[in-house]
C-alpha cells in the first residue's frame, strides 16, 4: 500500500491530523497535494505560516515544515478517493496506532481536520463516543492539546478559504497562549 509517511518527531509545536490520505496525495507523496484542496491556501494566509520560512508553502514543503515545528499524519493511513471509502476495520487498525504516535512525539497541539476525523480517533483510539464541535477540545491527548478545524478537502465546500483561515488563526492563538 502506497501511503504518506508520518511527518512526526519530538519537540513539535503542531501536528495536523487528516482523516486519511487521498489517492492523489499518496501518488504525489505530499499532504494536501490535490490542487483543489484549500489547506495550503488557508495555511499560507494564516498566522501559522512560519515567518522564518520567508515564503508561502506548497505541498512539496510538508517535510520542510518539520524544521519549523509542524508535522503531519492521519487517523487512517489507507488512501481512498474519499473518506466514505473507509471501513470500520480501518479505524480499528489505525486509530490506536495514531494515539501511540501522538503520545510518543508529544506535540503541544494536535489539530484534527474535520469532526469526522476527530470522532473516529476518539471512538477507535480512545474508546470514547462523543459529539465534539469545532475548536479547542476539553480532552487532551496525553500532554497535547486537541483542536478541531473544518476539513479543507474539496468535498467539504461548505467552508470557504476565509473560514478555514479563521480556524487556523484560532489554532495560532492557542499555540501562542501555550508559550
Amino acid at each position: 500500500m502506497r501511503t504518506l509517511p508520518d511527518l512526526l518527531g519530538p519537540g513539535l509545536s503542531l501536528v495536523f491530523v487528516g482523516l486519511n490520505p487521498s489517492e492523489y496525495s499518496a501518488r504525489e507523496g505530499h499532504y494536501f497535494a490535490n490542487p483543489r484542496n484549500r489547506f495550503w491556501t488557508a495555511f499560507n494566509r494564516s498566522k501559522l505560516l512560519p515567518p522564518a520560512l520567508g515564503r508561502e508553502c506548497a505541498p512539496s514543503d510538508d517535510c520542510a515544515l518539520l524544521e519549523h515545528g509542524i508535522g503531519f499524519t492521519d487517523v487512517v493511513k489507507r488512501p481512498t478517493a474519499q473518506g466514505s471509502g473507509l471501513r470500520v476495520a480501518d479505524y480499528r487498525r489505525w486509530a490506536p496506532l495514531l494515539r501511540e504516535k501522538l503520545l510518543q512525539c508529544r506535540p503541544r497541539l494536535v489539530c484534527f481536520h474535520g469532526l469526522m476525523a476527530y470522532k473516529a480517533y476518539l471512538q477507535y483510539g480512545e474508546g470514547e463516543k462523543a459529539a465534539p464541535e469545532l475548536g479547542l477540545q476539553p480532552r487532551a491527548i496525553g500532554e497535547s492539546v486537541a483542536f478541531v478545524v473544518p476539513n479543507p478537502s474539496p468535498a467539504n465546500a461548505r467552508y470557504s478559504v476565509e473560514a478555514l483561515t479563521y480556524w487556523y488563526n484560532e489554532v495560532a492563538v492557542v499555540l501562542q497562549g501555550q508559550e
